[in-house]
C-alpha cells in the first residue's frame, strides 16, 4: 500500500489557485505519464492520494492500471468557473471498497478542547472500508492535514515600520493558527479512530501527507504510548489495539524480531525482509524538501494486526520504500511535472 501527494493534480485548461497557474497539454501529459509509470512499476494494491483536483482524470488513469475501486468524499472548490482551490483526497484499490465516507468532527469534543463547535478539517478525511485478503474489512483513512503555511496573509514588501510589525504579528499568529488547526485535526481524528475501532474491531490503516513531523509537537498524540506505558502489561496490550504505529518503526521492529528469531534458532535462512546488515541503523529517507533541507511529512500508520511483535498480528512489514529519485536526482524529461513529495509504500507479508 502507498500514499502519494500528487501536487496540484489539475487537467488543463483549468488553473489552480491563480488564473495563470495552468498546465500546458504537454506538461499535463508528462505529469500523467509520471504517475502512470509509478503505478506500473510499483503496483501498490491500495494507494491514497492527496492534492486531487481532477477527480475523473485520476479515476480514469488508475482504472487503466487495474484499480477497480476508487473513492472520493468531497469536491474541490471552483471560483470564477476556471480557478480551482481546496483539493481533495482520494483512494484507489484493487480490493473491494465496501464503504467510503467522510469523517465528521465530534463537536462536543471540539468544544472540550477549546475549539468552536463548528470546527472542521481543513480538508475532509476519507475513510474507506476495504475487504483485504486474509484480513477482511479494514478501515483505511486518507488524510492531508493543514500545512505549516500561515493562515494570515501579509504584505510581501512592507512600506512602513507599522506595516513591518503587522507582518511580523501576522506571521507569528498565522503560523500558530496553522499548528493549532493541524494538531486539532490529528487529535479529533484519533478520537474518532478509537471510537470506530471499539465499535467495528476493524484493523486500521492511516496514510497521507501529515505536513509535520509525526513524532514531535502537535502530532505526537497520533502514536502516543505514554498512557500504555503507565499501565499493567495486560492493560498496555489492550491500549495498543487502539494506537496505530508508524510503519517505519514497525518495519525496523520486524527486522529486529526476525534477526532475533534466527539467532535463537541458530538457523541461517533467507529473510523475507528486504534488508541489509545496516537496515536497522540507516537514516530515514525524507519525503519532501524545502531547499536542501529534507523532512518526513508522508506517513503510513498501522494497527497491531500489522505489528510483527504483537502475538495477534496477521502481517509484518517486509519492505518500506520511499521513491525519491525525482526529488534528489531528477530527469527533467521524466520528472519535470511529477510531485514535490515522494511516494511512500509498504509491503505486507502474511505471517506464518
Amino acid at each position: 500500500m502507498a500514499t502519494l501527494n500528487l501536487f496540484n493534480y489539475l487537467a488543463p485548461p483549468y488553473a489552480c489557485y491563480d488564473f495563470d497557474r495552468i498546465y500546458s497539454e504537454t506538461q499535463w501529459q508528462k505529469k500523467q505519464h509520471w504517475l502512470s509509470n509509478y503505478l506500473s512499476k510499483q503496483q501498490p494494491d491500495i494507494i491514497g492520494f492527496q492534492e486531487v483536483f481532477s477527480i475523473e482524470s485520476l479515476k480514469t488513469l488508475v482504472t487503466s492500471h487495474g484499480y477497480k475501486y476508487f473513492a472520493v468524499i468531497d469536491q474541490p472548490e471552483v471560483i470564477d468557473e476556471h480557478i480551482f482551490q481546496k483539493p481533495v483526497v482520494a483512494i484507489a484499490s484493487k480490493y473491494p471498497i465496501m464503504k467510503a465516507e467522510a469523517i465528521s468532527v465530534n463537536s462536543t469534543l471540539a468544544k472540550t478542547i477549546g475549539l468552536n463547535d463548528k470546527f472542521t478539517f481543513a480538508r475532509k478525511v476519507l475513510r474507506a472500508t476495504i475487504n483485504i485478503p486474509n484480513l477482511g474489512a479494514t478501515d483505511c483513512y486518507v488524510v492531508h492535514f493543514k500545512s505549516k503555511r500561515s493562515t494570515l496573509e501579509s504584505e510581501s514588501k512592507p512600506e512602513s515600520k507599522q506595516a513591518l510589525t503587522k507582518q511580523l504579528e501576522n506571521y507569528i499568529t498565522g503560523k500558530w493558527a496553522a499548528s493549532l488547526q493541524r494538531g486539532s485535526e490529528a487529535t479529533l481524528l484519533m478520537c474518532e479512530i478509537i471510537t470506530r475501532r471499539e465499535k467495528s474491531k476493524h484493523p486500521i490503516i492511516l496514510m497521507g501527507d501529515f505536513n509535520d513531523n509525526l513524532h514531535e509537537g502537535v502530532l505526537k498524540q497520533l502514536t502516543t504510548t505514554q498512557l500504555a506505558a503507565d499501565k499493567s502489561q495486560d492493560e498496555a496490550k489492550e491500549f495498543a489495539k487502539y494506537l496505530p504505529q508508524d510503519a517505519w518503526q514497525l518495519y525496523l521492529r520486524a527486522i529486529s524480531n526476525e534477526q532475533q528469531n534466527s539467532s535463537e534458532l541458530n538457523v541461517s535462512k533467507h529473510s523475507t525482509l528486504k534488508e541489509n546488515k545496516h537496515s536497522a541503523q540507516k537514516a530515514r529517507t525524507a519525503t519532501h524538501y524545502y531547499g536542501s533541507k529534507g523532512s518526513v511529512l508522508d506517513y503510513i500508520l498501522l494497527s497491531h494486526e500489522f505489528d510483527a511483535s504483537h502475538q495477534d498480528s496477521f502481517f509484518m512489514i517486509s519492505q518500506y520504500d520511499v521513491f525519491d529519485k525525482h526529488l534528489i536526482k531528477p530527469n527533467f524529461e521524466l520528472d519535470g511535472e511529477s510531485s514535490d513529495h515522494a511516494p511512500v509504500m509498504v509491503t505486507l507479508t502474511l505471517r506464518a
